[in-house]
This record gives structure tokens, C-alpha cells and sequence, in this order.
């Protein structure tokens, strides 16, 4: 299966970032935890290359727990700050204002020694399109956000959000896209939803998530769907849509309809807390 993905906004919103990355002393990235490295827009560390950095491994409770773990460490061994969160449950959410000064504690030593007492720290939040950008900015502000208007320097109609008296959130971030030549960095996308699924085949799709997750979470398939993992990926598809009642006219199982349950499954955890990508030993 080949996936092919043509950004529309990339050079606009990467431009844009240039410019908006003057303004801001933190960058505050999401990816998914189920694949955090192919969920990150490479360009991001080069443009973000002399601000405070902050991961947040978004989606945590659909993965690995083990494997949250070790990407954590991963990520800080690089220096980068890390929460692990769940932004649509309001999971990981506190703490996440300490990491932020604690992130910045330089900038706002400066900001004391220099006599400049309670500026906020800016942020700006990135990602790629389906890590949860946007329900991680409304958890985050909550209700009470208030934008405070234009700031010198800032083009005319962007606006912050003043969080509270410590923190500032962009609210108007360029949308980063991935450019991926690797075609499993294009896999692992499209089986977390961030590729459009009316482009993909979803047999196929479920094929490869089955091979993954017989290799590395053997049991799992067999629990689910009382199936026999020790078939191939074609036949353990077919076993689901037999046992799930996936069947067309003619009594002919509907491989279709088995492999769009599996992804559905998969996306919505109820497979089981499932990481796709694990970190360089």
C-alpha cells in the first residue's frame, strides 16, 4: 500500500511559524503516544531549535503504558520537558502549568534580574492534523480564557489567549503537516485516523495492524474476537468477520466491514492500549 499525502499549507504555515516564533519563549508540542515519533512534523525541532520545548504525549490512554514510559524517558534524554496527557479526559492536564515555568525558569530569571516582573510566558502549540490540538488548547484555557488583543509586532488579527497571569497561549498556530518518504511513517498515520480514510484501503489497513499486533502484542486478537492468532493476517480477518457477524449476502464473510471494525476498535481502545512504534534501544 502506498501512501501519498500532498500538504496543501506547508510552506504558508511553515513561513508563518518563522515568524511567529520570535514572539514566543515556548513550544508546546502534541503527539500521539501510540506513534510519537511519526506523529511529529521534523521541521519543528529545527524552527523551535533555541525556545524551551515541551512534548505532550497526547492520547496516553490508548497506548502502551509501558511504552509511555520509555518514550518519556526517550524524549527527556534529548532534553525536551514531557507530560504524558489525555486532553479529552482532562487526564495529566495540571500538572502541566509547573512544567511550563519549570520549562522557562531561565526566561523568567532574566525577565527578574532585568527589573521586568510578571511578564507571562508565550507559548505556542503545534502539531500535526488528529493529535488533539485543538480539545488540548479548549481543556487547557477552560472557560475562563480571555484573549487580551493584538501585541505589538504580532500581525493584525492573531490573537493570544492569557491562560492566567503566568502563561499565554498563540491561539492561531500554522497547522505543521509531516512530509514522509518513509512509507511506514505513513502507515502508522493512516491506522490513527490523521490520513482520511476515504483515500486508503482499509482491507489492507487492517491486514498490517493485524502483523503488528501479532508480533508484538500476541494474545490480544485471540481475546478480543476469540480467534486463532497462529493463522495469517487474511485468515485471522476473516475468522472476525465470521465471528462478528460481518457477513455478505450469500453467506460470503464481508472483509470490508471486519477490517473497518478492527481500525474502529483499534482507534477507540477497545482492542486494547496499543503502541505502533517503540523507541531506539
Amino acid at each position: 500500500m502506498h501512501f501519498q499525502w500532498y500538504p496543501g499549507h506547508m510552506t504558508k504555515a511553515k513561513r508563518q511559524m518563522q515568524e511567529d516564533i520570535k514572539l514566543i519563549d515556548l513550544v508546546i508540542e502534541l503527539v500521539d503516544s501510540r506513534i510519537p515519533l511519526s506523529s511529529r512534523n521534523p521541521d519543528i525541532d529545527e524552527l523551535g531549535k533555541n525556545k524551551a520545548r515541551l512534548i505532550l504525549l497526547n492520547k496516553a490512554d490508548l497506548a502502551d503504558e509501558k511504552q509511555n514510559e520509555a518514550w518519556s524517558e526517550y524524549f527527556k534524554a534529548k532534553g525536551f520537558y514531557v507530560v504524558k496527557i489525555d486532553a479529552r479526559r482532562n487526564n495529566g492536564m495540571k500538572t502541566i502549568q509547573n512544567v511550563i515555568l519549570e520549562a522557562c525558569k531561565e526566561k523568567i530569571e532574566r525577565d527578574r534580574k532585568r527589573g521586568i516582573k510578571n511578564r507571562p510566558v508565550r507559548a505556542m502549540v503545534v502539531g500535526i492534523p488528529n493529535v488533539g490540538k485543538s480539545t488540548f488548547i479548549n481543556t487547557f484555557a477552560g472557560k475562563a480564557c480571555a484573549k487580551t488583543g493584538n501585541k505589538p509586532g504580532v500581525t493584525k488579527g492573531k490573537q493570544w489567549i492569557r491562560l492566567n497571569k503566568n502563561v499565554e497561549l498563540l491561539d492561531t498556530p500554522g497547522i505543521l503537516w509531516p512530509k514522509f518518504e518513509d512509507q511506514l511513517v505513513g502507515l502508522r498515520l493512516a491506522l490513527i485516523g490523521s490520513i482520511k480514510d476515504e483515500i486508503l484501503n482499509i482491507d489492507e489497513l487492517s491486514i498490517e495492524l493485524i502483523k503488528i499486533l501479532k508480533e508484538h502484542y500476541s494474545g490480544m486478537l485471540q481475546e478480543r474476537y476469540e480467534v486463532d492468532e497462529s493463522q495469517d493476517a487474511v485468515k485471522i480477518l476473516e475468522a472476525v468477520a465470521i465471528r462478528r457477524n460481518c457477513i455478505q449476502k450469500g453467506g460470503e464473510p464481508d472483509y470490508s466491514k471486519a477490517a473497518a471494525l478492527i481500525i474502529d476498535e483499534f482507534r477507540s481502545g477497545r482492542i486494547g492500549k496499543i503502541t505502533l512504534e517503540f523507541p531506539e534501544a
